[in-house]
């Protein structure tokens, strides 16, 4: 592991620096437009439209990569982020914000996409899991660091919005000054919805589900805090104990991934994380309660996101892995993109607490289409060997799942060479 950080420290340092930059907005945003007197259905419009950006520039930066390289996209990209970080506090309009948020979505997604093809050229076939899992950990401790800083300085002001910028403008110099500017950029075989349905409908209605869960978290976890009354100092700890869960969960979860029927364990995750969300439904008044259940629901969302994946590749053949991996990122996007706002008119119309219905709704949602697949789909049914799990956040592209599709593929080839 310390071999492989090494190898690639100035990649994963800048990424830790695009983390914190995203970490802030995201928050910031959240917490100033209340100040602003925005709505919270204008708030989850605003929300909404990060995940309209990012779907949207999942589709279109290859092409943009293939066209005029990696370097000036990046830099490209960058360098439109740092402004747009600046202008929030200048346009405080609801339709400003959105239009930045598009934006910055794009961009945000357009720069993961070229950091991530680098992890994967300067990552060899041993190394390639070791570096995806180092990958989540920065990008975890990014989005931490980002909601301490924030309790540093003045929601009302213009410094906090200042930072994410420098932050994301210095992201690009050890990243640039030491990574080779023109990795390798293939993109996947496409694979028709249809397909992807038939092989596995759970894995895509939960990746559909799980998009809205993330996206509330990600972008309506600042707007519930202060709608609940916490203050900016609660607000900015409720929110990195979604991530600390999150990241601390993954392997405990991977372990038990590849020892039991992964339906079982779906059913079992999605049920602790809907617990999660209407405990703090029922006393939404208890800080204590309400990080008990952030935990609980961070630490059972994000790993959910690989152990889809890792139950898709169950019933997929090699070759068709890392399609796969744009069909479901792409379910996940869309269910992103309708999170904020129906979260938001929840919480318009019932308060706060609609923040936890929502998301133990979909969380149990999950666990009982999982139930009912298992009896239309005995497991015995079939004649699988399970791939092994990989971690991954929900936050990466398509072109970190597809790192973790090769790994998966490495490893199933692995296993078969050893029992030969």
């Amino acid at each position: 592991m310390i071999q492989v950080f090494n190898a690639s420290w100035a990649l994963f340092l800048g990424m830790f620096m695009l983390m914190i930059g995203n970490g802030l907005q995201g928050t910031l945003l959240g917490l100033r437009g209340e100040l602003e007197g925005f709505s919270t259905f204008e708030l989850s419009v605003v929300m909404s439209a990060y995940f309209v950006g990012f779907l949207f520039s999942s589709r279109t930066t290859p092409l943009l990569i293939q066209r005029v390289g990696h370097v000036r996209v990046f830099a490209a990209l960058g360098s439109t982020v740092s402004a747009v970080l600046i202008l929030y506090p200048v346009l405080t309009e609801p339709w400003a914000w959105t239009i930045g948020r598009v934006i910055i979505g794009f961009c945000f997604c357009g720069v993961y996409i070229t950091a991530e093809s680098w992890l994967n050229d300067a990552s060899s076939n041993e190394t390639r899991g070791k570096a995806l899992s180092i990958y989540l950990m920065v990008q975890m401790a990014g989005i931490v660091a980002a909601q301490y800083i924030i309790t540093q300085g003045d929601v009302s002001g213009f410094v906090l919005f200042i930072i994410p910028s420098v932050f994301v403008s210095l992201a690009f110099a050890p990243i640039l000054l030491s990574i080779r500017p023109t990795p390798a950029f293939e993109q996947a075989k496409s694979m028709t919805m249809r397909e992807l349905v038939s092989a596995s409908p759970l894995a895509c209605v939960g990746m559909f589900l799980l998009g809205g869960i993330f996206s509330a978290q990600f972008g309506m976890g600042a707007v519930y805090g202060t709608q609940a009354g916490l203050s900016v100092s609660q607000v900015s700890l409720f929110v990195s104990v979604i991530y600390i869960a999150a990241l601390v969960a993954q392997w405990p979860i991977g372990w038990l991934s590849d020892r039991i029927d992964r339906r079982i364990l779906i059913i079992l995750t999605t049920l602790v994380g809907g617990l999660g969300g209407l405990i703090a439904f029922i006393w939404t008044g208890n800080f204590a309660i309400i990080l008990v259940s952030a935990a609980l629901v961070g630490g059972t969302s994000n790993p959910l996101y690989a152990l889809l994946i890792a139950y898709a590749n169950d019933y997929l053949e090699k070759e068709d892995m890392a399609a796969a991996a744009g069909g479901l990122l792409l379910i996940n996007g869309v269910g992103a993109i309708a999170g904020p706002l129906i979260v938001g008119w929840m919480m318009e119309t019932i308060g706060a607490e609609g923040f936890w219905l929502f998301t133990a709704s979909l969380m149990l949602g999950v666990a009982g289409y999982a139930a009912w697949r298992m009896i239309q789909r005995p497991r015995g049914e079939l004649d699988l060997e399970a791939v092994s799990y990989v971690p991954v956040s929900a936050a990466t592209t398509q072109v970190a799942a597809e790192i973790a599709q090769e790994v998966y593929i490495e490893t199933e080839e692995e296993e078969a060479q050893a029992n030969a």
